[in-house]
């Protein structure tokens, strides 16, 4: 079986796998392997980055309309709202 040798973990770090070990009755190599091995039996989960994905739609949203105008359609669509009430001081 191979070995592995981490160096300069964070304390922090290092308590949270102790913590996470300890809770599931696991050494911290135990707990690391395990972590490991979840991990990596997704590869969908990590082939994928959410937030690369949403970058790659910016800008991709094409209108022919000014800035200018679409404020203007925002602010001409919207309806004031009588959730609160008027006898509410908080939201006046």
């Amino acid at each position: 079986m191979a070995n592995l040798q981490v160096k300069d973990i964070d304390e922090k770090l290092y308590d949270t796998l102790r913590r996470l070990a300890s809770n599931d009755r696991r050494s911290i190599s135990q707990e690391v392997v395990y972590i490991l091995q979840k991990y990596l039996s997704k590869p969908h989960s990590f082939e994928r980055n959410p937030t690369d994905e949403f970058l790659k739609l910016s800008g991709s949203w094409e209108d022919d309309r000014s800035e200018d105008e679409i404020v203007s359609e925002i602010y001409s669509n919207r309806r004031n709202s009588t959730r609160f009430g008027s006898d509410d001081e908080l939201f006046d």
